[in-house]
């Protein structure tokens, strides 16, 4: 668990943000003179803690609590004065940007669920990736890859937009469809049967599109530094996803939640 969560922190990255700095005092003299501006941080980044519930396998009928976390990149200062992303907490960057993505799958286990005796269990897996997001005032949309580093070693992608809501200064809403993609390895880790149980019989699970969803999200910015940030998620299951016999006795849609608390964070200068 710390190795996934230290992975969590190097790559669960948003979209990158724009430019700016702040202003030093002028130098004492009876003639005024242009006050320089100050060295912009070398590392601005964005914390959210906080809880989350979500079904504890693919395929549950029940939901499990647990923390939640994630990490954003909003700013980083690299040699010869270039930079990446923005020091301005109040910057709006429009257009396309590059993005990090990652997921942290918990194990599932027999022991866990008895419904899945006679299973083998799947180790907590991993996943990093890259992505590009394209963002508007009122419009964003996004394609992710990632890669299962740590568990289940395959690929997986997810593809959404949102409607971006604007009701006050301090309060955003998202609302968007989301489409989750895996390839046959991936498929047949989490909704495959290797071999007949006393409930389940054999199956092989094939890639492709395994679940489509709907996501609503709002953030509330309280100051420049403190947010709160919340998501509701509905996914249904796809394809072969949907066929399994592990959902087929379980739930083919599932629901997801998280709320959390963010804090930015700014380093040298």
């Amino acid at each position: 668990m710390k190795k996934a969560l230290l992975v969590a922190a190097l790559f669960a990255t948003a979209p990158f943000a724009a430019v700016a700095g702040s202003l030093d005092t002028a130098a004492d003299t009876q003639v005024p003179a242009p006050m320089p501006l100050a060295k912009s941080p070398a590392l601005v980044f964005k914390l959210r803690a906080g809880v989350g519930a979500a079904p504890e396998y693919f395929g549950a009928k029940d939901l499990k609590a647990g923390p939640d976390f994630s990490f954003s990149l909003e700013y980083l200062r690299l040699p010869g004065g270039r930079s990446i992303g923005s020091a301005d907490p109040n910057a709006q960057n429009y257009g396309f940007a590059p993005r990090g993505s990652f997921r942290y799958i918990a194990k599932r286990s027999a022991k866990d669920s008895p419904e899945l005796a006679g299973l083998a269990d799947v180790k907590a897996s991993v996943e990093i990736g890259l992505g590009l997001g394209y963002t508007q005032r009122n419009f964003e949309a996004f394609a992710d890859v990632r890669y299962g580093a740590i568990g289940h070693h395959a690929w997986v992608g997810e593809i959404g937009a949102n409607a971006v809501m604007h009701p006050t200064e301090q309060l955003t809403l998202r609302v968007g469809p989301r489409v989750f993609f895996g390839d046959s390895d991936y498929a047949n880790t989490y909704f495959g049967v290797a071999a007949a149980t006393a409930t389940l019989p054999a199956y092989t699970a094939k890639g492709g599109a395994l679940s489509a969803g709907l996501e609503l999200g709002a953030t509330y910015k309280i100051d420049d530094n403190w947010g709160l940030d919340g998501a509701l998620r509905w996914d249904k299951y796809l394809g072969d996803a949907k066929s399994s016999p592990i959902v087929l006795q379980g739930k083919d849609n599932n629901v997801s939640l998280r709320l959390g608390v963010t804090r930015r964070f700014s380093i040298g200068g």
